[in-house]
């Protein structure tokens, strides 16, 4: 009957909630989280209020395996690991067989998604990170995008910053790498896209399924990239353009415009490869 009860009160838990990823149609994974018993905790029984030699109090309590704090409020699987110094904020949702490294922050309202690994001094907030997936140290999602506009004063006033990050499944995203929310609609990365090192992706961009974007990637506000698509070492991608699926883009290379047909790509601006090529033979021999 006890089990019964804590699983009733986790699953309505779940549903009172304001966070728009406790969504059971959207995210299934979640039914099983919430609704077994054996699979939540409200409280630990190493749970302690302790003083302030570096110990948890208030509404913090200790994780049992691995010794990290966490919120009352927060759901997490008994199998998770929080690691000493980490930190699980209120209302987020842990799922089975995550690893948190220590130093990483989990704020309010964050879900993982089973068997995820995340790195050491990472930030979590405003997100929802799939199934599988690996986060490497440094890892930044969430934080608010670079919108401001200047008003009839000449004063700068920040855009609100209101939505969220998503994260699908299998991704691996490299060391200190930041992840804008979004502002109009979500910043998503798709299925078993792979991140490397000092990447920035604005707010509001939509990066599709099994992309792969090498070391110092930029990509700004609002672009749309589709499936299949290779960004080498040092690509930009200007803002509100989007690129088709299918495209390789040579390193060092920048994105101004729309690119609508699938192929390879390289040069500032961006051309097709055999064009840019040629341009840059071209200038060799006139030297």
């Amino acid at each position: 009957m006890a089990m019964e009860m804590a699983g009733r009160r986790s699953l309505a838990f779940a549903r009172s909630t304001s966070t728009p990823f406790l969504n059971l149609k959207q995210n299934p994974n979640l039914l099983h989280i919430l609704a077994s018993p054996r699979h939540f905790s409200l409280s630990s029984p190493s749970s302690s209020s302790e003083d302030d030699c570096g110990h948890f109090h208030g509404k913090f309590h200790k994780w049992h395996n691995g010794g990290g704090a966490f919120h009352e409020s927060a759901c997490i699987d008994s199998s998770a690991f929080v690691d000493v110094g980490a930190v699980v904020h209120s209302e987020s949702v842990v799922g089975p067989d995550v690893r948190i490294g220590s130093g990483t922050v989990v704020g309010p309202s964050v879900n993982i998604g089973h068997s995820t690994r995340i790195g050491f001094n990472v930030s979590l907030s405003n997100c929802c990170i799939g199934d599988s997936c690996v986060i490497h140290n440094g890892v930044s999602i969430g934080q608010d995008g670079f919108g401001f506009y200047v008003d009839s004063d000449g004063n700068m006033i920040k855009k609100p910053q209101l939505l969220n990050v998503v994260i699908r499944n299998h991704v691996e995203i490299g060391a200190n790498t930041c992840i804008d929310r979004g502002s109009w609609r979500d910043t998503v990365i798709g299925d078993n896209s792979k991140i490397d090192n000092l990447v920035q992706i604005g707010h509001n961009v939509v990066i599709g399924n099994n992309c792969m974007l090498c070391g110092q990637v930029g990509i700004a506000g609002s672009a749309t990239i589709g499936d299949y698509v290779t960004m080498g070492g040092r690509v930009a991608v200007r803002d509100h353009v989007s690129i088709v699926s299918k495209v390789r883009l040579a390193a060092a290379s920048c994105v101004t415009k729309d690119i609508k047909e699938p192929g390879e790509y390289g040069g500032f601006p961006a051309a097709s490869i055999y064009k840019w090529r040629r341009e840059v033979a071209s200038r060799r021999r006139n030297i």
